[in-house]
């Protein structure tokens, strides 16, 4: 994701650069506009997506100082301990991880995993980028998923190494989007209508809860608990 949010920033240079030369290759649409209407304002176009590009920055500047911390995963020996960030993984000793890294290093059965790790995520990466070219969506969803080859890598390293292994999979389990956030928001809404506006908060957060949880209640122990309400 991280990777993806910085080349968006460069492409952002390139389009910028093409407004301000005027040939529009990179807006089709736009030259054709322009072509139709003979004159556009490209100095307003050229500071839209130049505030867009300072926004981008703003707000991952703190994903792009953890670049180190969020490549570990995947390539934990070609990076520098002392770039790691250790405040999120408290149980991780950084003297013991970096002792650790130090022995891997010279242990060929386990450097090998890493060597294959990567070789296998880089063809994935050129098959995905065959199929999308070839609009093959559905052949890219049977490709092999490259979060679970990294699983796979670290689950076959000892706890010998546990430092490491505890470092990467705190990693490898932070969230990469917010669209957990959004659901809760989402069930909210529609919980909370119009028609519903008087739903006090402890009643509303009971309703999200029901919403949003995959637990299963055990209806016949909720039914024997209730009170029987005896006939007048």
């Amino acid at each position: 994701m991280l990777e993806d949010v910085l080349a968006f920033e460069h492409k952002m240079t390139v389009f910028a650069r093409d407004v301000q030369r005027g040939t529009l290759s990179h807006f089709p649409s736009l030259r054709e506009f322009r072509e139709e209407n003979t004159h556009i304002n490209c100095e307003y176009l050229q500071d839209a997506i130049i505030e867009m590009q300072t926004a981008f920055g703003k707000r991952f500047s703190e994903f792009r100082e953890e670049k180190s911390t969020l490549s570990f995963p995947v390539t934990p020996l070609d990076i520098d301990p002392s770039q790691l960030n250790m405040s999120a993984f408290p149980g991780v000793s950084q003297p013991d991880l970096e002792i650790e890294l130090a022995d891997l290093a010279d242990k060929d059965l386990w450097m090998s995993k890493f060597k294959s790790l990567t070789a296998d995520l880089e063809d994935v990466a050129r098959q995905k980028a065959v199929l999308a070219r070839e609009h093959k969506w559905s052949d890219i969803e049977n490709l092999p998923k490259p979060d679970k080859l990294v699983f796979e890598t670290w689950n076959a390293i000892p706890n010998t190494y546990m430092n490491m292994k505890t470092y990467a999979f705190g990693v490898l389990s932070i969230f990469g989007s917010t669209y957990l956030c959004e659901q809760i928001f989402s069930s909210m809404n529609y919980i909370k209508s119009k028609y519903r506006s008087r739903l006090t908060d402890d009643s509303l957060q009971s309703c999200l809860k029901l919403k949003v949880t995959s637990y299963s209640p055990d209806i016949e122990k909720l039914c024997s608990d209730v009170q029987k309400q005896k006939s007048h």
